[in-house]
């Protein structure tokens, strides 16, 4: 089969590779859709700790079954699923809480397993059996469910940070998550979201998700224009939707009394640090 196998840091290369045999406890999937997800781009550029090369990378994919494992139940060839990348044991203490994403032995698709940027992929037995495979309604393109593990995480996040009825919510990051957490504020009951970004190209591209305020951080003061939109009081949940820690140190000058602050994009590794005035 042909896969986009990345042998080393920005050496990627398009190889004819075996097919994957199907264990008992597994299924095997066509790849009908995968997604390029940021972390593939940082992955393509820096590498990353768990991850040995060579390794086929995505974990954006939907596809359908194309082998089922004997041991394996209640899926069957030719179900479309989408495919949840972040596999969790199953047994360790987050995990029997119910907080699977908190998993002390998390594995994860395109890191520790090869991914979807191949005409086939392999689903490992922990994945299988704790979840991670869904099926899909026949009313889901595959182009869709690709994008179920990022919309996920921002449904996650959104819950975390407590949106409700009639907040104001200010979003840092104009990106496609950007663009998710604007809808899915709105679909809470915010009254106004704010888009904030320092790019004009990225801020016009997001206006499919209709926001209600858009600002260009390059050309104005987000902080003080957020101030200003709110009479002084803040905003009462602030997500920073980039790997940005200025905009992390900005977040807590504009969220308000009471509010919540949810750093939903990472810093690099080399600079994971910021300074802030811990009697806000």
């Amino acid at each position: 089969m042909k896969a986009a196998l990345l042998e080393e840091i920005e050496n990627l290369v398009i190889r004819d590779v075996d097919k994957p045999p199907c264990p008992r406890d597994s299924l095997l999937i066509k790849v009908e859709a995968g997604a390029v997800c940021g972390t593939d781009v940082k992955v393509y550029h820096h590498g990353h700790k768990h991850i040995r090369f060579p390794r086929i990378t995505g974990h954006e994919v939907a596809g359908t079954i194309v082998e089922v494992g004997r041991e394996v139940k209640d899926y069957q060839e030719g179900e479309r699923v989408a495919v949840a990348p972040a596999v969790p044991c199953g047994s360790c203490h987050h995990c029997r809480q119910g907080e699977q994403s908190m998993c002390a032995y998390l594995t994860a698709i395109g890191y520790h397993y090869d991914g979807g940027f191949a005409e086939y992929m392999l689903i490992p037995p922990r994945a299988v059996s704790n979840g991670c495979v869904n099926k899909l309604s026949d009313n889901l393109s595959f182009e869709e469910a690709a994008l179920a593990e990022p919309l996920a995480c921002c449904i996650n996040g959104q819950e975390l940070s407590g949106v409700k009825l009639g907040d104001t919510v200010v979003i840092i990051g104009a990106g496609p998550v950007g663009c998710f957490h604007v809808q899915l504020a709105k679909s809470q009951g915010a009254t106004r979201v704010i888009l904030v970004d320092v790019s004009e190209e990225r801020l016009n591209m997001s206006r499919v998700a209709s926001a209600d305020i858009y600002i260009d951080n390059s050309r104005e003061m987000a902080l003080e224009r957020v101030l200003e939109e709110t009479e002084g009081r803040g905003a009462e949940v602030v997500i920073v939707a980039c790997s940005s820690g200025r905009a992390q140190e900005e977040s807590l000058q504009m969220v308000a009394s009471r509010g919540n602050v949810n750093f939903f994009g990472g810093l690099p590794k080399d600079n994971p640090y910021i300074k802030f005035n811990s009697n806000l």
